[in-house]
């Protein structure tokens, strides 16, 4: 099936934009509804669980694109302010991982709506994005080609020329020199959330040799040979090296490190996959469960983590990585909230969501140009790290792992 976007002008996306702004100003924002932390023990299954996250995501998020039929984002806060409503402030990123979740789904069981959910938000992307699919942030361009090719690959929904224009775009952003690409054109910070889901997208789409040399770059240059784990990033030139670790870091570099282990057949990067599996859990992981999101846009963190677990486990048959996952979802589904019986994630699986003041609502919002609310659990992203954490407790359990 090939699924290409029906592109709307320049001119049509502001008078669209501008009218969408105009309507939602005389509607209310959305409302909440009542939150309880009494909840029901909830369907045993894990695609059953993975279902309620879906239903949960959709119903509070997924909103269409100032009124364009077929074309949908994801709000990034719920309840949602007016401006939220209108997609006036966005994220990239977020919306590339709302399509990986909807791929996650349409893939597990596939039904006509959600496969057209998983085309209708692409075709929100490019058109919210305004400079069609590509922008200056390499680890954006990254998470995005890889969502499409796994809705390619898997669902064979296809958007024209978008894996073939951002695999350029990160091709181009190569610094021979560095053997790296940047977090962002024109930066000197050279990350391991842009070189990693870089590399990912290197190794699917037939780039091994550069894919291998990232690899490469995030083992010599940024592993902590103390702990074993990965380093958020090195400036260069100067080598002056950001020692903070996050959760995420650990996970797109399993996940490359997968990757080659299954297209080259070298143990060399089997071993690295172990070593760090091994090390996530030691350091990263309170009684098996993923470490919190932290605050800022860190609620996706977590989830991304526990997609990359799930695929080490499935791929190499790595035991450590799937009790990982599998603690972390029972976390998650035990210390959920819920509203109107569906579940409410909090930025920590480890302790109970906690319910907003007054009891019973979430409160008010006001605008901010943070990307992040002030009460996580509003955010876009924690709960598509709880739908993207129970859809890979699903894989696994189904392949018995």
């Amino acid at each position: 099936m090939d699924r290409r976007n029906k592109v709307i002008s320049r001119r049509g996306v502001l008078l669209a934009g501008g009218a969408s702004i105009a309507l939602t100003a005389m509607a209310q924002p959305t409302r909440a509804g009542t939150i309880t932390r009494k909840v029901s023990a909830g369907p045993e299954e894990p695609g059953k669980r993975a279902d309620l996250a879906e239903q949960a995501i959709v119903q509070r998020h997924v909103r269409p694109l100032w009124g364009q039929p077929g074309m949908r984002l994801g709000a990034l806060v719920w309840p949602a302010s007016l401006l939220d409503q209108s997609f006036v402030r966005w994220c990239y990123w977020w919306q590339a991982h709302l399509i990986d979740c909807a791929v996650d789904a349409a893939f597990r069981t596939s039904t006509p709506e959600r496969v057209d959910r998983v085309a209708a938000l692409a075709r929100g992307i490019l058109t919210r994005n305004l400079t069609g699919w590509t922008n200056r942030y390499y680890d954006d361009m990254s998470w995005l080609v890889l969502a499409l090719e796994r809705a390619d690959r898997l669902l064979g929904v296809r958007f024209g020329d978008a894996i073939g224009d951002l695999r350029a775009a990160l091709i181009e952003g190569w610094n021979p020199v560095v053997g790296a690409v940047p977090w962002r054109s024109g930066d000197d910070f050279y990350n391991t959330p842009a070189i990693g889901p870089t590399g990912i997208a290197m190794a699917r789409l037939g780039e091994l040799s550069r894919a291998r040399q990232l690899a490469d770059f995030l083992y010599i240059r940024l592993r902590d040979t103390d702990s074993g784990l990965i380093l958020d990033g090195v400036h260069e030139p100067g080598g002056r090296v950001d020692r903070t670790v996050h959760t995420y870091s650990q996970g797109v570099t399993i996940g490359l490190e997968t990757e080659l282990a299954l297209r080259t057949g070298e143990s060399s990067h089997h071993r690295r996959v172990a070593a760090l599996v091994a090390a996530t859990e030691d350091r990263l992981t309170d009684a098996g469960v993923i470490a919190a999101a932290s605050g800022n846009d860190s609620g996706l963190f977590m989830g991304i983590l526990a997609r990359y677990l799930a695929e080490a486990a499935l791929a190499l048959g790595d035991t450590t990585a799937a009790g990982i996952v599998h603690a972390s979802a029972r976390a998650a589904w035990e210390n959920r909230a819920e509203v109107d019986g569906l579940p409410l994630f909090g930025p920590d699986w480890t302790r109970a969501v906690a319910v907003p003041e007054p009891p019973g609502t979430l409160p008010p919002l006001t605008h901010s140009s943070a990307a992040s609310s002030a009460n996580l659990s509003r955010d876009l992203s924690v709960q598509l790290s709880g739908w993207m954490l129970l859809e890979a407790d699903y894989q696994l359990t189904a392949a018995g792992r």
